[in-house]
């Protein structure tokens, strides 16, 4: 049925209806750019997807191979073989040591620097941050000689608190960044409130501030116990007892002389070295709810 032409309101001339708009059609250059997209995309997926993939498969293979194979026998050979006390168990159990200690060091760190940069007009705070940008950059090869030489003055060589300041100290550039980003979104009236009330400047950070970004912190926290979890050069020079080693050093006892190593071992404890980051991921961004916000603080 053709639509019915209306009339213009005081001049009795028609117009005509309203054309529906033409589909669009896309040009061959357009289609031509999203079959290239679409085939990097599958090719970087299936760079990744092939790793994860032969671990999966090598672990449950006693004679796995670095091919990419279905095992012929199938079985839990690998990871009996690596769940042992001085193979697996102590070395995480040392890796959670190391790691939660310095992501809650961090956090408390990153907060209490993070606080005044984001509440007070300071004179040098923005190169104050630029310098922060900077020391994120700064390669960790660069500093360690003299590290190793000021931990050996110190007596601090060998010892896990001295381990976990420093991987606490190279978490913390970052940590304030993100950290202030956070503060920012809590209302500084919510403070004055509290200050009005007779309240403290920290006791406003302990009560007021720090519950609302509660969920920024656990971000910052997560980020440093997964860059320390993944760490193995600091705490392979600066941890020289075998019973402190944490799990990212002890993994190379699975590479031999003349560069054989044991694949199925190797996959087995790789997937169980995975298993602690992957679980605290699923359990935290399920209580998080994949989001940070701030609603409600502040009433109009």
């Amino acid at each position: 049925m053709a639509a019915a032409a209306s009339t213009a309101p005081g001049t009795g001339a028609t117009t005509p209806p309203a054309r529906p708009p033409a589909p669009t059609v896309a040009s061959p250059r357009r289609r031509a750019s999203g079959v290239l997209v679409t085939a990097v995309l599958v090719v970087v997926a299936v760079a990744f997807a092939v790793p994860l993939l032969w671990l999966l498969l090598a672990a449950l293979d006693p004679g796995a191979t670095l091919q990419l194979s279905l095992p012929d026998d199938p079985g839990l050979e690998n990871f009996a073989a690596v769940l042992t006390v001085g193979t697996t168990v102590r070395p995480l159990l040392n890796s959670l040591v190391l790691c939660l200690s310095a992501s809650v060091l961090t956090v408390l760190a990153a907060t209490l620097a993070a606080y005044p940069l984001s509440r007070y007009q300071l004179r040098y705070g923005r190169p104050f941050l630029y310098t922060i940008l900077f020391a994120t950059g700064l390669p960790l090869t660069a500093v360690m000689v003299p590290v190793y030489s000021l931990f050996a003055r110190a007596d601090l060589v060998d010892t896990r608190y001295g381990t976990v300041l420093f991987l606490a100290a190279t978490s913390l550039p970052i940590a304030i960044w993100l950290t202030k980003s956070f503060m920012d979104g809590v209302p500084v009236q919510l403070e004055e409130a509290a200050w009005t009330d007779g309240a403290s400047a920290m006791q406003s950070l302990r009560s007021v501030v720090a519950p609302l970004m509660l969920p920024g912190m656990l971000v910052v926290g997560i980020f440093t116990f997964i860059t320390a979890w993944g760490n193995f050069f600091v705490p392979f020079v600066l941890l020289l007892s075998e019973d402190k080693l944490p799990a990212a050093v002890t993994i190379y006892q699975f590479f031999g002389q003349y560069g054989a190593a044991a694949y199925g071992q190797l996959a087995a404890y790789s997937l169980l070295y995975t298993l602690p980051v992957v679980v605290l991921y699923a359990v935290v961004s399920r209580w998080l709810g994949g989001s940070f916000t701030l609603g409600g603080g502040v009433k109009g």
